[in-house]
């Protein structure tokens, strides 16, 4: 999770409060951090792109994946990841090409994703959409996959 807060003690006792109703435990800041690749993410209106072209021309300044996804309107969008120290120069190669991104940010891709029954993925999926209803909480990363 990622959380921005004026009072870090509210914040924790409610994020374990959250944790304990939804059957999981609060660790220490940074102990699952080994489960996660942090990553550079563009995402970009394909609209005029050629993503062969692109791909080409971005591998040189730090492009590690692309590919398609839809946006949160079902919206088409090209996703442009890279390694988070290689953020800046592939933002540059962007700007350069003349290319605005939708976004610009910083994610926690899981490294090994986890399969659950469904059932137990129904609880996880309500505990994050708990933790993602909290005020202080600014994104949440989970390795379901």
């Amino acid at each position: 999770m990622e959380a921005a807060t004026d009072n870090p003690t509210r914040t924790v006792s409610n994020l374990r409060n959250h944790f304990n109703k939804g059957g999981g435990n609060l660790a220490s800041t940074g102990s699952v951090g080994f489960l996660f690749k942090r990553m550079g993410v563009f995402r970009l209106d394909p609209a005029g792109i050629d993503p062969d072209e692109l791909e080409l021309d971005l591998i040189d300044h730090g492009l590690e994946e692309m590919g398609e996804s839809t946006g949160d309107k079902g919206e088409s969008q090209l996703v442009v990841r890279c390694a988070f120290a290689d953020f800046g120069r592939l933002q540059k190669a962007l700007e350069d090409r003349g290319l605005k991104p939708i976004s610009a940010e910083s994610e926690y891709l899981p490294v090994t994703p986890v399969e659950l029954t469904d059932e137990a993925a129904k609880d996880v999926l309500k505990l994050v959409d708990t933790l993602e209803q909290d005020d202080d909480v600014q994104k949440v990363f989970h390795n379901l996959g």
